[in-house]
């Protein structure tokens, strides 16, 4: 189902950032930052959407303190 693919994508893309980091010092080998087996236009769009969305979250807290 499309739906379910988006919201993989969107879970992956929000833990993508932690995930990041540690993979950075070496741990969870096993754990991917992306998960090609569920690679497509609905999976990609989610992971954009989750992983961009801390850095709209920033943006949109300096906005409001001017």
């Amino acid at each position: 189902m499309w739906w379910q693919d988006m919201l993989w994508g969107f879970w992956n893309g929000l833990t993508a950032w932690i995930v990041l980091i540690v993979h950075v010092f070496g741990g969870w080998e096993a754990h991917p930052l992306y998960n090609a087996s569920r690679g497509g236009n609905w999976y990609d769009f989610g992971f954009l959407v989750g992983a961009g969305s801390p850095f709209l979250g920033a943006l949109r807290a300096r906005r409001s303190r001017r």
